[in-house]
């Protein structure tokens, strides 16, 4: 089959087995430095994206992604009507009303603040996560009247109550003035349940009846704080309350709110956090490349006789130029490509791995380990960097490499 010579010599001499015993080792180190970077930074992005979609799915499944609300908190009398005076965009998935107020929860003698939300099980269905992470009881039981609350595990050993105690709710708002000042709203209420959702939001949640929360909060009758939104991608909470707010007349007095407003730094932290590792990896996979450089250079001269040889018999600078390349590509190309099936392997294989080793870096309450999520994309593009940046690094070599004289090259021969 007719092959052009500078790809044939260039995948000739990155397989040859002659020349210097140093320069194929030179060769072989930069092999396994582009394959281990690429398969470290295939594993580190796969666990950061498990665990970015793990704080996404625990945190943002249970707090609100975006609200509609009146403004300055003012009940919603006729959520109904609201609800279809708006146009939701294609992200939204579900909506429900809600009540939602910051509070105190005392236990025995324990005081710890909280956030209060009165939902409705009828409208939340199993959009709410705290739906799929009940430990005792069932989210169901809440019901109107009897004023129940379900807390975060951790938050009720915090407390030291257990299901079935009571527990006293302190909200500001809604107090009543008196002669002795304004007096806060507060209830007794008993503990129907516990859930577990394995992050900080298990320490700062409580949930009742949204109508019992209204009654606390001495809302008119058949009012609620607003309409909660729960979405396709939480992350597309931007665009979904832009969009609500260009429907909003300054006449309805409503507001928008999403919930990278309370949680937003969260979350940068973790990208900011990813994106280091991430750049310093890719840094590991530069000079991984990189050290192509040094083994072309010694190829170079150990093959500037058989290059000097094949000027002679025609073969052009061009050529020439190109048959490096072609050698660098190739172990380019060779660590990308068992760089991402390690690193594949790796990224399945991580938690058997660190249980054969008793190695328990996080420990979730379903006990899954270290979350992964492996995005094809990405993948794609750091084999590509690995395969560009050797591209970048055989630049030079092949250019000094076509640049060789033969007369030079051949004069004590």
């Amino acid at each position: 089959m007719f092959q052009p010579a500078a790809l044939f010599i260039g995948l000739r001499y990155s397989r040859s087995r002659q020349g210097s015993a140093f320069t194929r080792f030179i060769q072989r180190f930069s092999l396994i430095g582009i394959m281990i970077g690429v398969a470290a930074l295939i594993v580190v992005t796969s666990v950061m994206n498990g665990f970015e979609n793990e704080l996404k799915n625990r945190i943002l499944g249970v707090v609100p992604q975006v609200t509609v609300q009146g403004t300055d908190g003012a009940p919603l009398e006729d959520w109904q009507a609201t609800q279809q005076d708006l146009v939701y965009p294609r992200q939204v998935r579900h909506s429900a009303p809600f009540v939602q107020v910051e509070s105190l929860l005392q236990g025995r003698g324990q005081l710890s603040a909280v956030m209060l939300q009165g939902l409705y099980p009828e409208y939340e269905s199993a959009y709410n996560q705290v739906t799929q992470h009940m430990v005792r009881g069932q989210f169901s039981d809440l019901q109107a009247g009897e004023f129940g609350v379900i807390l975060g595990r951790p938050l009720a050993y915090q407390l030291d109550v257990q299901v079935g105690e009571q527990v006293r709710l302190v909200a500001a708002s809604g107090g009543q003035f008196t002669p002795a000042g304004v007096m806060p709203a507060q209830r007794m209420f008993r503990v129907i349940g516990l859930f577990e959702v394995g992050a900080d939001i298990d320490r700062q949640l409580a949930i009742a009846h949204a109508d019992d929360v209204a009654r606390l909060l001495r809302y008119p009758q058949g009012a609620v704080g607003g309409i909660r939104l729960y979405l396709d991608d939480a992350f597309a909470a931007q665009r979904v309350a832009s969009h609500l707010r260009q429907q909003i007349s300054p006449q309805q007095s409503l507001q928008v709110t999403e919930w990278s407003e309370r949680y937003g730094r969260l979350f940068d932290a973790v990208r900011m956090e990813k994106g280091m590792m991430l750049f310093m990896l890719a840094m590991v996979v530069m000079v991984a490349a990189f050290n192509v450089v040094s083994a072309l250079v010694m190829v170079i001269h150990d093959k500037r006789y058989d290059i000097a040889i094949l000027q002679t018999l025609g073969l052009s600078r061009g050529q020439v130029y190109a048959m490096l390349m072609v050698q660098g590509a190739a172990s380019g190309l060779t660590g990308a490509l068992v760089g991402v099936l390690l690193g594949i392997a790796l990224t399945f294989g991580l938690n058997p791995i660190m249980n054969l080793l008793g190695l328990q870096i996080m420990l979730y309450t379903d006990g899954q380990g270290l979350p992964f999520l492996m995005h094809v994309s990405q993948v794609a593009a750091i084999a590509g960097l690995a395969v560009a940046l050797t591209l970048m690094a055989t630049l030079y070599p092949a250019w000094r490499a076509s640049r060789v004289q033969p007369a030079q090259a051949l004069r004590y021969e």
